[in-house]
């Protein structure tokens, strides 16, 4: 039997390639949107790929089945009564597919989804019994499925599903039995993902924290601190019960001049500086939002700018384009129109309007503070970050919350907000500026910087 991983550095998403060479064939199962790989490696080892599975209805990424399909002709799979609304084969709990020494097995595990399966699979060539499970996202290693994505109207339903999902359909199997999930670390599918790749049963029943608890005290934990759901999920589920379109049908990006920019800003488009914080701190267009381009990217477009939204891209060269448009095609975010052609460099060339967000340095901010001459000190980190330790005299806004409501302050008041180490913060300060705050200020370097440079934290 042949079996890879593949994982997407920041998303946390890992699919599967399993096949056996003998017979030649080879499934897929939860393909991420750009699909390349998988047909690379199944020539490679002179298999064709003739099953697609999908362990439920993804919210955080666009699935590669229309894709992988388009490619290969292979055939996809949903648990029966999966609402999707294209072709597609149904199977039932238990029944199995084999090809060559590969058997799988399904199992309905709701919880995560209504109808969310595991598959166990077997290497005939060793045992007749299943080797390891492909869990979905209802058991990570460290953690398990949030079962609220599906809706607050559900969540009763799904919160006695997981429950029973996870003690008595995985629980029950043996304890050595490997499983491999569907996210690792960085998904925002669950709270506390490891980056170990695999785990067992056993392993995961006895430390995972919430699988010790009774029922009443598991109900308790699953209403309640889950990662904030960003803007994009309910359009990426919506996409996926579709059917994505074929990355050949969406919009042929166009390279923009500064005029032409400018007219598609005037007509509501979003700019998304995708370049490191300090160069967007030095100048910048009026109005854009800076997300780095980095592992985790995807995830913080998907809770800052909206799915519909028209965008344009400054970047600092086509590499980086290349991987911006990749990370924006894998949430569905397929309405990209142009990147500024020639840079920052051609849009300051051409006269048009500049912004500057300067960074503060931790020693500058150290002096504000000792002496009183500020305003408004935000920290934007989550809530455990904040109760490890933060700067005297800050405010804890949250970037979610400061996404969602915006501070009641006046525009024109100084502001200064930090993170960990400088991202988020470049996030929560250009969106403020394109909310019309005049004064903004992000420390460089984050709450590292301070640390580093030796000053106080509080607790």
């Amino acid at each position: 039997m042949f079996f890879k991983q593949f994982l997407v550095k920041g998303m946390g998403c890992l699919s599967y390639l399993i096949g056996c060479p003998m017979a030649r064939k080879a499934c897929v199962v939860d393909p991420k949107r750009d699909v390349q790989d998988y047909i690379d490696v199944a020539r490679a080892n002179g298999m064709e790929i003739t099953h697609i599975f999908e362990t439920h209805i993804h919210a955080d990424h666009v699935s590669g089945n229309q894709e992988l399909r388009s490619r290969t002709g292979a055939d996809i799979y949903f648990m029966e009564g999966t609402p999707v609304n294209f072709t597609h084969e149904e199977v039932r709990e238990h029944d199995r597919i084999e090809f060559g020494n590969v058997r799988l097995e399904f199992l309905k595990t709701p919880g995560h989804t209504p109808h969310s399966m595991s598959i166990l699979v077997t290497d005939l060539g060793r045992a007749e019994e299943p080797w390891f499970v492909l869990t979905g996202d209802c058991l990570f290693v460290g953690d398990i499925g949030r079962p609220d994505l599906a809706g607050e109207e559900l969540l009763e339903e799904q919160i006695k599903n997981l429950y029973d999902s996870l003690h008595n359909k995985l629980g029950a199997l043996p304890s050595h039995m490997e499983i491999y999930p569907a996210h690792g670390e960085g998904s925002l599918c669950g709270k506390g993902m490891s980056s170990k790749p695999n785990s067992t049963i056993g392993f995961e029943m006895a430390h995972i924290p919430v699988l010790k608890l009774s029922f009443e005290k598991f109900h308790e934990e699953m209403t309640q601190n889950f990662p904030q759901r960003p803007k994009s999920f309910t359009h990426i589920i919506e996409t996926n019960k579709q059917g994505a379109p074929l990355l050949e049908r969406c919009p042929i990006v166009r390279d923009l001049g500064p005029k032409q920019v400018m007219n598609f800003m005037k007509k509501g488009a979003v700019v998304l500086d995708a370049r490191d914080t300090a160069a967007f701190g030095g100048v910048h267009i009026p109005g854009s939002i800076n997300i780095g381009l980095g592992p985790q990217t995807a995830n913080w477009i998907g809770m800052v700018i909206e799915p519909d939204s028209e965008i344009i891209l400054v970047v600092t060269g086509m590499e980086a384009y290349m991987e911006i448009t990749n990370q924006l095609h894998r949430i569905g975010y397929d309405n990209i129109i142009g990147y500024l052609h020639g840079g920052i460099t051609a849009w300051q060339e051409a006269g048009m309007p500049i912004e500057h967000l300067w960074q503060i340095s931790a020693a500058k901010l150290y002096e504000k503070l000792k002496s009183g001459d500020y305003k408004h000190l935000f920290d934007v980190r989550t809530r455990m970050e904040w109760e490890a330790g933060h700067i005297k005299g800050a405010k804890h806004l949250p970037i979610d919350v400061l996404l969602k409501n915006i501070p009641d302050i006046p525009k024109d008041d100084e502001v200064i907000v930090y993170c960990g180490v400088g991202y988020r913060g470049n996030i929560a300060a250009s969106f403020l500026q394109r909310h019309g705050f005049t004064h903004v200020h992000s420390l460089a370097g984050g709450m590292k910087a301070w640390i580093n440079a030796g000053y106080p934290v509080e607790k």
